[in-house]
C-alpha cells in the first residue's frame, strides 16, 4: 500500500497535526464530555473523507492528525469540526451552556 493517496488527476499526501482548546482553556473535556468529543470528531471527519491518523482528547486541549484531501482547506475543515462538535456537546449536555466558564 502507498504512503500517498490518488484522484483522477493528483497523488496527495496531506497530514496536519492540529491542536485545539476550549475558552480559558477550561478543564472540561473530561468524562463523557471527552468520549463525545471523540466520537463526534471521528463521525464529522469521515463525512467530510477525511482520515483520522491519531486523536488524543486531554481535560483541556485536543490533539488531532488527520489527512485531508486537497479539495478540502484545513479552515474549511476546523470550522466544520469545532461548529458541528460544538453544537452536538452544547445539545447532549445543557449545562456546559449554562454553567459560566468564562
Amino acid at each position: 500500500m502507498s504512503r500517498y493517496k490518488s484522484s483522477s488527476y493528483v497523488y496527495w499526501r496531506l497530514q496536519y497535526h492540529i491542536v485545539w482548546t476550549p475558552k480559558y482553556r477550561h478543564r472540561i473535556l473530561k468524562n463523557n464530555v471527552g468520549k463525545e468529543v471523540y466520537r463526534s470528531i471521528y463521525v464529522y471527519c469521515s463525512m467530510k473523507q477525511c482520515e483520522v491518523l491519531e486523536l488524543n482528547v486531554q481535560v483541556d486541549h485536543v490533539h488531532l492528525v488527520v489527512s485531508v484531501p486537497p479539495k478540502l482547506s484545513i479552515s474549511e475543515l476546523m470550522g466544520f469540526l469545532k461548529g458541528r462538535s460544538a453544537i452536538r456537546l452544547f445539545n447532549k449536555f445543557p449545562y456546559l451552556r449554562k454553567q459560566k466558564l468564562w
